[in-house]
This record gives structure tokens, C-alpha cells and sequence, in this order.
């Protein structure tokens, strides 16, 4: 893919666009921290001081790309969460089941948890005050938009609505460095599989922490 120099602010866009799809389908083949600017730039057809007259640094890219990524997926869970739980159920089974859902729904995540791990770490560093300040407004907004729709589902977490989001988003971010498990882990497993006696898949692990927290934070009888 090559490009002419961009004339006008529709140009612009399309420029902005390709790289932000070519980084995130460079995602899907390798972890976070292996996706460079010089093969991002090789991939997109630019020059890599083209690619920053866009993007000011890999990292910029990257933080778009989770803000992208945090909002198709919260359109998803939308629609998730409409369909699998009851408006009339009791309290206890609407948890259940958002604790169920939510986890299923973010194991399948695996490049926006990837992306939510190394944020604090990776992300947010080598990026100016202001991308960081605009990827903070709009990652409070879609936790706003997160803790509402939770509580359209389970009304009675009320305001402790917003720390389950973000409880549940840096939870899914840290295991998700652990999925999959290495070969060498696996094969230690296979030889003896008394070391893998508290190895628990994302999505079962990201469930009970769910539930668990849930039981701590909503209205007891």
C-alpha cells in the first residue's frame, strides 16, 4: 500500500485510518510489545517520519487504537448483556450472569486486553500532555457509558458501578499476559501436572473475580 501526500483533511482521515487498521491487524500476529513503528510504517506504506506527522509516537497509536477497541467492544457487550440476563430476575442471578457474561465477553477481547496491560506501563509513556490528556477524557467517557450500562442490568450497584468497571478492565489487562501460556509452560504441565494445580483459563479466573466482587459490592439481605 502506497500513498500520495495528503492534500486536504478527508485525505487526512483515510491516512489516519490505514494505519490505525494496519497496527491493530499487526496485533492479531504479534503481542504489543513486539509492534514497532519501523514495521508499521513498512506495513501502511509510509515513511516513518510520514507516519508521525499523524501519530506523534508508536505509543499515540497504540492508545487510539485501545480507545477504538473500548468502544466497538462496549457496543458488543451492549448487546451481550441485553439478550443474556432477565430484567426479572432476582438479584442474585442478574449478578451471576453479568459476572458470566462480562468475563466471557472480554476473554474473547484478547488484543484490547493486551493493549489494557501494557497501558500503564507502555502506553502512556513517550506521548505528549495532551494525547494523553485527550486519551483520558475519552477513556472516562466510555467507563461512564460502561458503569451505566452495567447498571441498566443490575440497578443496585449504583455509583460502586464505575469501580467494577475499572476493576474489571485492569483485571482482564493483567491476565491477559498470561493467555496463552507458553510452550515451555505447557510442556512443564504436561510432565508434571501437579505444577499447573492453580493455573485457571482467563475467562474462568476473570469470572470468579467477577463474582466475587460483585458479592462484595452490591446490597446484602
Amino acid at each position: 500500500m502506497t500513498f500520495q501526500r495528503a492534500r486536504n483533511e478527508e485525505q487526512r482521515g483515510i491516512r489516519r485510518r490505514a494505519i490505525l487498521d494496519t497496527a491493530a491487524a499487526m496485533l492479531s500476529e504479534m503481542p504489543v510489545a513486539d509492534l514497532s513503528l519501523n514495521e508499521l510504517s513498512r506495513r501502511v506504506g509510509l515513511a516513518k517520519s510520514n507516519v508521525l506527522r499523524y501519530f506523534e509516537s508508536r505509543e499515540a497509536v497504540l492508545l487510539v487504537l485501545l480507545d477504538d477497541f473500548l468502544g466497538t467492544w462496549l457496543a458488543a457487550l451492549a448487546q451481550e448483556l441485553e439478550a443474556g440476563i432477565d430484567p426479572h430476575a432476582a438479584l442474585e442471578e442478574r449478578a451471576d450472569l453479568l459476572a458470566r457474561i462480562l468475563s466471557q465477553s472480554l476473554a474473547a477481547q484478547k488484543v484490547m486486553c493486551d493493549l489494557f496491560g501494557a497501558q500503564g506501563g507502555v502506553l502512556e509513556h513517550n506521548v505528549s500532555v495532551e494525547v494523553v490528556k485527550a486519551h483520558k477524557r475519552s477513556s472516562l467517557a466510555k467507563v461512564a457509558d460502561m458503569s451505566e450500562l452495567l447498571r441498566r442490568h443490575v440497578p443496585e450497584l449504583g455509583e460502586r458501578a464505575q469501580f467494577f468497571c475499572l476493576l474489571s478492565l485492569l483485571s482482564a489487562g493483567a491476565l491477559a499476559a498470561y493467555a496463552p501460556p507458553p510452550a515451555s509452560l505447557v510442556a512443564a504441565y504436561a510432565e508434571e501436572p501437579a505444577l499447573g494445580a492453580l493455573h485457571m483459563e482467563p475467562c474462568d479466573a476473570l469470572h470468579s473475580a467477577f463474582a466475587a466482587t460483585l458479592l462484595g459490592l452490591l446490597p446484602r439481605k
